[in-house]
């Protein structure tokens, strides 16, 4: 009985044994293969490089970030808004053939260009705008309906 409970446990112990190999194996053919596509002789030397290289992203996604905001910060100086509306300037004339467009930044400011046709040609006045509103002179209801229009 004796003899029986040694050859269970022993064949326990060989089983054990088998498993643990296996599994020693198959992390070195793991081992083995990172080894080789790298071309490094060790793991350390291994995770140094993955480091470094998260290192030096981290850093360069820095970059991208602060160039990214220069950016945005520049382009609320470019003209994005342009508005037109067209109008007659006289009762007797046919036809809409005058108009105002506008060209403005994010801020509202920019320049109001106006078309005047007549008899006697084409007449064009531009005022400079600042938050909607115009520096030195009054601005008419079509140029106020242009600015307002601007998308």
């Amino acid at each position: 009985m004796y003899l029986m409970i040694i050859y269970i446990v022993i064949s326990i112990i060989v089983i054990w044994l088998a498993v643990l190999t296996g599994v020693v194996l198959k992390t070195k053919a793991h081992y083995n293969s990172l080894i080789s596509n790298t071309r490094k002789h060790k793991i350390d030397e291994i995770l140094d490089e993955l480091l470094m290289i998260d290192k030096k992203t981290k850093e360069e996604l820095e970059v991208v970030k602060k160039e990214l905001h220069e950016e945005i910060k520049k382009s609320i100086l470019h003209i994005q808004k342009v508005g037109l509306v067209r109008f007659s300037p006289f009762e007797k004339s046919g036809g809409e053939k005058s108009f105002v467009i506008t060209f403005l930044n994010y801020e509202n400011s920019g320049i109001v260009i106006n078309f005047i046709h007549t008899r006697d040609g084409l007449r064009v006045y531009s005022k400079k705008v600042k938050n909607g509103k115009s520096e030195e002179f009054e601005l008419s209801e079509e140029e106020k309906k242009a600015i307002s229009s601007s998308s």
